[in-house]
Order: C-alpha cells, then sequence, then structure tokens
C-alpha cells in the first residue's frame, strides 16, 4: 500500500513563480555549502598528505550524498509524509499523534528534540555561511594582505547584527528578490565548476559510489572524520520538508531535481577537479588546503563574487531565521512553549511573521558563536551534530507515519526505514567525533531548550489537573448559583481550558460583583494537529441554559488564533453578538512556590519563570484591550 496522494497547496497558482521562490527560500541553506563543505572534508582527507584517490573518494562521497540523503529521502519520500500540506519535524510530530491516536511519551521526547536540536542549527546557520563568504575576501590578491582575522569578523559581524535588526519590520518587499538572487547564484556556481572540469576531466569518474565505498573502506577512522564533513553539503536539506506548506511539494521537486542538484554537482567536481589539478602540480605531500571555491573564479571576479556570496549566504540565515520564528509559533500552538510575543510583518504574507524573543536570543547565540569560533573551519566543527540528530528524529517519526497512518507492514515499513535511518546513524557517528572540539556547542542550546519545553509540556499538564480537580462543575453551578444571580445589560465572555468546569473567572467576577450578564459565553481555544481549519469547521456551538453557551474555536498550529475575528461567525449561528457591547473576563493565575510541588525544585522554579514571562492573553488572541477584564489568583503545581 502506496502514501495517499495528497494535493500540493500550490495547486492552481503559478508553477515557475513558486518554483522560483523556493530557490530563494528553501534552497539557500544547501545552496550556500560549496563555499566551506568541500575545503573542510578536503582538509580532513590531507592531514596526511593527499592523493588522487582520496580527492575522488571525497567528491563521490559528495555526490552520493545529495542524492541518498536529499533526493531520496527528503524529495521522494519525506515529501510525501506531509501533513495537510504543511512539513517540518513538528507537522510530522502532529500527524504521529493523529495516527497514533493520543500523544505517546515517544513522540513527545521525539518531537521536542529534533524542536531543539532545529534552534541549534538556526543558531549555526547564518555564522558559518556570512564567515565563510566574508573570508573569501582573502582569495582576492590586491586586498588579500589587508584582510585580517579582525576585519574578517567586524564585517560578518556588521552583516549579521543588520540582519537580525531587520526582522521586526519584516522581509516581505526584500523577499521578492531571493529566488532571483539565488536563481543567479546557482547559475554562476555551475559554471565556475564546469569550466574547472576539464582541468582534471577524470574527476567525472566521481560519478561513480565506489569511489567513495573504497575511500572509507581503506582510510578507516579518518574516512569516518571525513564523512562528518562531508555531511555539510547536505545541511539545509530539512528545509525543504519544512517549508513544503509555503511552496508545495511540486515547485520544491522540480527546483532541487532540474536547478539546484545539478548546479551543486556541477561545483563540486569543478572543486574536486580543481584540486587534482593542482595536487599535479604540487604533490601531495606539499599539498595545501586551499579556498577551493573562490579560487574557481578568475581573479579580476572574485571580489564581485564575494559579494554574491555574502548575498546568498544573508539570504540563507534569512530562511533559517523565518523558520525558526515559524517553529516557535507550532511549538507554542502544540502547548511545547509558554505563549510569545507574534507580530506579523506582511499584510498579505501569512508566513511572515516576528517573534521578538527568539530574534534576540538567536542574534546573542550568532554574535557569541562568530567571536568565540572566529573561523568558518572553526565553526564546521560544531556544524553538523544538531543537523543530523534532527534528521534522525525525522526518519523515526516517518517510521511512525508509515507504519500506523499509511498502514504499511513492519516488513515494508523496516525495508524503507531502515536504510535511510542507516545512512542517518552513520553522519551521526561521524559528527560525534566533532564533540569535544565544538560538537557540544549545539548539543548544550538544545539541551537547554528540550529541559525548558519539557519543564513547560510538565507543568501545564500539573497546572491543568489542579485546575481540574479544584473547579465547580459547569452543571452544578448552572443548577445551584446561576438562577439566583442578579443580571445586567450585555456580554461576558469567559476563557477556559475545560468547559466543562466553571472557570475561575467567572467565580471570581461573581464573587466580587455579585452579578452575571444578559449572555455568558465560555470560550475554549482548541488546536488541531493539522495546520490550518477551515472557515466551516472553526466554531461550534452549544447553548447550555438560556444566557449560558460554549463555544469552540478550532485553530491549526500554522494559525495564530483571533477570538474578535473568530466570533464574528456567532452571528451566521443565529446567536446576537456585538463586540462593542462584550467584556472579556481572563482568569490569571500566579503561580507561587510550594514545599508540596510535584516539580523538582529547579523545574519549580522555571515553570514560575515562565508563567511570569510568558505573553498576555489579551495579546496573543488579540483581544481589543479595552474590553477585558483580568481577575488573578495564586496557585501551585
Amino acid at each position: 500500500m502506496t502514501a495517499p496522494e495528497t494535493a500540493p497547496p500550490a495547486a492552481g497558482r503559478r508553477f515557475l513563480p513558486l518554483a522560483i521562490g523556493s530557490i530563494g527560500v528553501v534552497f539557500g541553506d544547501i545552496g550556500t555549502s560549496p563555499l566551506y563543505a568541500f575545503k573542510e572534508a578536503i582538509g580532513q582527507a590531507a592531514r596526511d598528505g593527499l592523493t588522487r584517490p582520496e580527492v575522488l573518494g571525497v567528491v563521490s562521497l559528495a555526490l552520493w550524498a545529495l542524492i541518498i540523503v536529499v533526493t531520496i529521502k527528503y524529495v521522494a519520500f519525506l515529501m510525501r509524509a506531509d501533513n495537510k500540506g504543511e512539513g517540518g519535524v513538528l507537522s510530522l510530530m502532529a500527524l504521529a499523534q493523529r495516527a497514533v491516536g493520543r500523544r505517546t511519551p515517544l513522540i513527545l521526547v521525539l518531537g521536542l528534540g529534533g524542536a531543539a536540536l532545529f534552534y541549534g542549527d538556526a543558531a549555526i546557520t547564518p555564522a558559518i555561511s556570512v564567515l565563510s563568504a566574508i573570508e573569501g575576501l582573502r582569495s582576492v590578491p590586491s586586498l588579500a594582505p589587508h584582510v585580517t582575522p579582525a576585519i574578517v569578523i567586524g564585517i560578518t559581524l556588521g552583516i549579521l547584527i543588520a540582519l537580525f535588526l531587520v526582522q521586526a519590520s519584516g522581509t516581505a518587499k526584500v523577499a521578492r528578490f531571493f529566488g532571483p538572487v539565488c536563481l543567479f547564484w546557482f547559475a554562476v556556481i555551475a559554471a565556475l565548476g564546469a569550466a574547472h572540469i576539464p582541468d582534471a576531466p577524470g574527476v567525472l569518474m566521481a560519478i561513480n559510489p565506489w569511489y567513495g565505498l573504497s575511500f572509507l573502506i581503506t582510510q578507516g577512522a579518518a574516512g569516518v572524520l571525513v564523512m562528518g564533513s562531508v555531511f555539510l553539503t547536505v545541511t539545509g536539506a530539512e528545509a525543504l520538508y519544512a517549508d513544503m506548506g509555503h511552496f508545495g511539494r511540486w515547485p520544491i521537486q522540480a527546483a532541487w531535481l532540474f536547478v539546484v542538484l545539478p548546479a551543486l554537482a556541477l561545483n563540486y567536481l569543478g572543486q574536486g577537479a580543481l584540486t587534482l589539478a593542482t595536487l599535479r602540480h604540487v604533490g601531495g605531500t606539499n599539498f595545501q588546503n586551499l579556498d577551493w571555491f573562490f579560487l574557481l573564479a578568475p581573479e579580476a571576479l572574485r571580489a564581485p563574487l564575494v559579494a554574491l556570496a555574502a548575498m546568498a549566504t544573508v539570504i540563507a540565515s534569512q530562511a533559517v531565521i523565518t523558520g525558526a520564528f515559524s517553529l516557535s509559533q507550532q511549538a507554542i500552538q502544540l502547548g511545547l512553549l509558554p505563549r510569545m510575543t507574534l507580530t506579523r510583518t506582511s499584510a498579505t504574507e501569512a508566513g511572515q511573521i516576528f517573534v521578538p524573543e527568539v530574534n534576540m536570543l538567536l542574534l546573542v547565540a550568532v554574535v557569541l558563536l562568530v567571536g568565540v569560533f572566529k573561523s568558518s573551519s572553526g565553526l564546521a566543527q560544531a556544524y553538523g551534530l544538531a543537523v543530523t540528530g534532527t534528521m534522525v528524529v525525522t526518519t523515526s517519526l516517518a517510521a511512525i507515519v508509515v507504519r500506523r497512518a499509511w498502514k504499511w507492514s513492519w516488513l515494508a515499513t523496516l525495508a524503507l526505514i531502515a536504510p535511510l535511518l542507516m545512512v542517518d546513524l552513520t553522519f551521526l557517528g561521524a559528527n560525534a567525533l566533532k564533540l569535544l572540539s565544538g560538537g557540544w556547542v549545539p548539543l548544550v542550546i538544545a539541551s537547554a531548550l528540550m529541559a525548558l519545553m519539557g519543564v513547560w509540556v510538565k507543568g501545564s499538564r500539573l497546572l491543568s489537573e489542579k485546575r481540574r480537580r479544584d473547579s465547580l462543575p459547569l452543571a452544578d453551578f448552572l443548577t445551584l448559583m446561576a438562577p439566583r444571580v442578579k443580571r445586567v445589560p450585555g456580554t461576558a465572555v469567559y476563557l477556559t481550558a475545560d468547559p466543562a468546569t466553571t472557570p475561575g473567572a467567572l467565580l471570581h467576577n461573581l464573587k466580587h460583583n455579585n452579578v452575571l450578564h444578559e449572555r455568558n459565553i465560555l470560550l475554549a481555544i482548541d488546536i488541531a494537529e493539522v495546520p490550518r481549519v477551515s472557515d466551516e469547521d472553526r466554531i461550534s456551538y452549544q447553548p447550555l441554559a438560556a444566557d449560558f453557551g460554549v463555544v469552540r474555536l478550532r485553530y491549526g498550529f500554522m494559525e495564530r488564533p483571533s477570538i474578535p475575528r473568530g466570533l464574528t461567525a456567532l452571528r451566521k449561528a443565529g446567536v446576537p453578538f456585538d463586540i462593542m457591547n462584550t467584556s472579556f473576563f481572563l482568569g490569571r493565575r500566579t503561580v507561587v512556590a510550594s514545599p508540596s510541588s510535584r516539580l523538582d525544585r529547579w523545574q519549580e522554579k522555571l515553570f514560575i519563570f515562565l508563567t511570569k514571562n510568558a505573553a498576555s492573553p489579551t495579546d496573543f488572541f488579540q483581544i481589543p484591550p479595552g474590553r477585558v477584564v483580568e481577575l488573578g489568583a495564586q496557585t501551585t503545581v
């Protein structure tokens, strides 16, 4: 049995503009890998001298990494495991939850781990990409004597800080140029590579996978180290899957197969040919690893190439930053992170959002990484471990989807997943050897974020259980108390997590004011395990009494809830609703420390900190501040 065919979200739109747009947003990261990936792999292989078979082995491994990891795993397989057209690790987690019927501990841990590792990747990608581009200034003969490490770091930090500062104003105006610029970038790197293949035509033999396998067999431990650097050629592959909802499956697949893959293959072959030609002249023992990418260009064109590379790396960084914002939104909606400020930076593009807290944390992390590692070679030691970890998580979640959602047999599932997982684990093991030389950085970032998300999930669950235990059943309230209370004109909306219980804000309002409104609505926000919910399924209304009713607003994990806009649909259901005559009552529970807390001491302190700094429900749900009444109470977990 095969996976169900899903019509791409791009259906009915113009195919070519979407394919060009995906080249800018989706392939920016993997498209800038030639700046540093081949150089790092050759550097590892040349530690004890370099031979022709070793160069062919490195090129072969790079080409087949692109074919196996990107083309087969992501383009041919994972892009079929979509969640209503959306991809990415959290989207896949939601799909696995729906297939199983609940959130199991395994699925939760995989989802938390994948999301946390992505943030580690999001911090390193801008640093290594921009740094490697600016280092290209050293390949310009007239500039090389003046390009000191301090100047490279200064220019890099200036570009990155400016990039993060403009996030608040949005990138919608410049994003339209991303696709054409990156399309030109791929044309340039393809032409540069193709021009140098005649330097050593024998490099074309690297297309034979035996050269890569032979290299690994003969090199032993050194071959594993090279594999860790070769993996840099496929960093950014996760973006193909994560950004599927923005462009659709078919434009991304077409852009990869007909533009990006051929350009990358030609460039790596060209770098390999230039290396072989250099090796032929200097000999293996006198070989010096150089910046092969920029040496592909004639001297007169290197300065413009550095400028173009800087533009491409900024675009690649922007794609990762935007991905971090989108991932944060999904995590908040799925209950993995506390509410944060979400600002839309475009009136027309739903995916253009800005999360100030995430932006600031990423900026601090990127500046620290550039300051500590100081070079792309240093950062290459830290890069890779987070990406390989995310890939292992993605493959593991995909196994659950294939078995439970697609209903494949265990034998068929293993036949598909086992080889892919073996490749992922091989790359993970190779990158694990970099642990002490920098690989610990993304693991520290990911571990901290995973601990934070785990504490938030656990604390939120305990708080919900306590609220349920301490609450008065709504049926008892409607029978015993509501009929005897004085009414005042207007409508009151009470936000609640459980419509079966009486909201704390309602009881506090009754306690302090001794009145109820003529119409009372208990409003529950439900986040579905799909990216978006149709307008027809958005709202449901259940009358409980003449003056009481329950409204449920459903949103997908890619949507930002708007209570006023959602409630306007009540009028279509025949329920009178006027926001100017409505008061919104929010219960704000302040969590305080307790000796009897079910959280560990450090977990309790962290959870209290997170609840205090979570975004206000008024802002998060876009409720007019002038219509809100907040009633607070203290509680423990």
